[in-house]
């Protein structure tokens, strides 16, 4: 989008909000469901900036505006959006509310879309108007879509059941089971608002987002295990409606309104942190007694059961015979030049979309040549498009969604001869994925107690990554899943055996290079030791691809850490090598060969 047109946008905005009689508005890049991928309807933040990242926020005012991204997107956000019409901030340090805390004047009226907004995030923003001496308030109908002339309309993509031989336990199961647990607490009902706990606890997908296989809607889960299922009803085919079964109950949207207050004089859990403020005030409206608590399908759907992780372990071999094409392929065309980062992105997908059960990609791929690969959640367009060219790092992230399970994988590759400073610095990264990789630890461990282990080895240099290490992974479902996490910012969930995270530490040298190594890991109990008191955890990888030899500097590692990749090469030449043409196998053989080879 040009300067020009933000601009354009902007203006639009400003006069909409002086005829509502608000002196500045928050747009968020969320949804009604807080996802991270939200369907085209709800791209606001991008149709009015112009920033296509996946977290993010702006705010605007009469005669300020600021945009708001996190150390992932920093240099996305200067090359999509204008400075001159935009503060770039950084979204942690200087959130919204506290930025709003030092323009807002006294007596000024700040609006917001009580459905964008979680009562946790709204809270913030109260105070901080409060604190400036105005007003915070809940807009009936989004100013934004007032001016979104070609908004397009909200997605109607077809539900589709998610069969037992995939989820391993019944729909009637787990509802029955949260059900119990609600009355356990003491809890009458519990309002489901993310997509993602819908189509586990409902064992169900649907296509209503990008990369992700969800249907948007809400529910309302109570003790006796029923749900109403609040969804557009064009949606639900009578396949659909004969699986769901007795005890869910379809609904149209218009309802979900009139349900929640019927809810008057009801205990009903709600989780501040994803539901949306206006679930929140209907029910206090109602005379509901709201309960804050996490949301119950969230734990036990991280906690991946015996059939999912078997899933999870068959879709990997499938994603590393395609990710062994892929690299050999690279490995063969790269030298020749006349490659670009789109070119390379797009035979990736088309040699995964070969595999058995192939539903689409996860994400968009990442795939950064040269100074590309330094900006953590590139995408390339058609005017970013770079060729691969000798004597440069080229970064690939990527995964698929497959009907048994969804995959993850970053590797970072030498485009001819590597220097030594790439050499030691992917090398350093190696270090900290391995030591992540190999770590026993006792229950009750969280990720941000691990999230150190994958930095210390680039802290002995002086170097670091703005991201977090882990994040938790659904099965066929969100790439990116809470609760667990590995990471800096703390996080009180302790990691448990079923949970998949992924493993990857970075580094990234702004206009030269960015150093990725991902692999996904599964947790997993380990036989407490002779003389041990504690029960212990460890991490069994997933993913079953090579990392390149060319790029580790052997010297670097301990023995320990040569074994280690010794190993999980070997690992991926055994079970990979036998699924592949002749030419990819012998390419596997050298690509997994002992280091003491090299």
């Amino acid at each position: 989008m040009t300067p020009v047109e933000q601009e354009r946008r902007l203006e639009a905005l400003r006069a909409e909000l002086r005829r509502r009689g608000l002196d500045a508005f928050l747009v968020p890049r969320a949804d009604e469901h807080q996802g991270e991928y939200v369907p085209p309807s709800a791209e606001r933040l991008s149709w009015l900036t112009g920033f296509t990242g996946s977290a993010g926020a702006a705010v605007v005012t009469l005669d300020r505006a600021a945009l708001f991204v996190d150390g992932r997107y920093t240099l996305q956000a200067e090359q999509e959006t204008s400075p001159t019409l935009y503060e770039h901030c950084h979204l942690i340090d200087t959130p919204p509310h506290a930025w709003l805390r030092g323009v807002l004047r006294p007596g000024a009226r700040v609006g917001f879309d009580p459905w964008l907004h979680t009562p946790d995030g709204a809270g913030r923003l109260r105070t901080a108007c409060t604190d400036a001496g105005a007003e915070l308030v809940a807009v009936e109908g989004n100013p934004l879509d007032a001016v979104w002339t070609d908004r397009p309309a909200p997605p109607r993509a077809p539900v589709t059941p998610h069969p037992l031989e995939y989820a391993g336990e019944s729909a009637d199961d787990k509802r029955r089971r949260l059900g119990a647990a609600l009355a356990e607490d003491g809890h009458d009902a519990c309002v489901l608002s993310a997509p993602e706990s819908l189509a586990w606890l409902l064992n169900m997908r649907g296509g209503d987002v990008p990369f992700t296989p969800l249907p948007l809607g809400f529910a309302i889960l109570t003790a006796d295990g029923a749900v109403d299922l609040f969804m557009d009803p064009a949606k639900l085919d009578a396949g659909t409606r004969d699986h769901l079964g007795k005890g869910v109950w379809p609904r149209p949207p218009e309802d979900f309104g009139p349900a929640l207050d019927r809810l008057a004089g009801k205990v009903v859990r709600l989780d501040h942190v994803s539901a949306p403020m206006w679930v929140f005030d209907r029910l206090r409206a109602a005379g509901a007694v709201v309960k804050r608590g996490d949301d119950p399908c969230a734990l036990p759907r991280a906690c991946k059961n015996g059939v999912e992780l078997a899933g999870m372990r068959a879709a990997h071999r499938r994603d590393g015979v395609a990710l062994a094409r892929f690299l050999a392929w690279l490995d063969d065309a790269a030298p020749a030049g006349g490659l670009t980062e789109k070119a390379v992105a797009d035979r990736l997908e088309a040699f995964r979309a070969e595999g058995a059960l192939f539903r689409g990609l996860s994400f968009p791929t990442i795939a950064g040549s040269g100074p590309n690969g330094a900006i953590v959640h590139y995408r390339v367009s058609a005017e970013s498009d770079r060729a691969l060219r000798p004597g440069e790092l080229f970064l690939v992230d990527s995964g698929a969604q497959y009907l048994d399970g969804t995959t993850d994988v970053t590797r970072t590759v030498a485009i001819g001869t590597p220097t030594p400073e790439m050499r030691r610095h992917v090398t350093r990264v190696l270090q900290g994925h391995i030591a992540l990789a190999a770590v026993v630890f006792p229950t009750g461990t969280t990720g941000s107690q691990l999230d150190i282990l994958a930095r210390l080895a680039l802290w002995a240099d002086g170097l670091d990554y703005d991201h977090g290490t882990g994040h938790g992974v659904g099965s066929f479902l969100s790439v990116h899943e809470g609760p667990q996490r590995i990471s800096k910012v703390g996080n009180p969930v302790a990691l448990r055996p079923g949970m998949v995270l992924s493993n990857e530490p970075g580094y990234y040298r702004t206009g030269a290079y960015g150093i990725r190594l991902e692999n996904l890991v599964a947790v997993r109990e380990i036989a407490r030791p002779e003389g041990g008191d504690r029960d212990l955890l460890g991490f069994e990888t997933l993913t079953l691809a090579p990392f390149d030899r060319r790029l580790i500097d052997p010297a670097l590692l301990s023995p320990a850490e040569t074994a280690w990749l010794d190993a999980y090469h070997a690992q991926v030449r055994e079970a990979i090598a036998p699924q592949v043409d002749a030419a990819t196998a012998a390419w596997l053989e050298a690509a997994t060969a002992p280091l003491r080879f090299q």
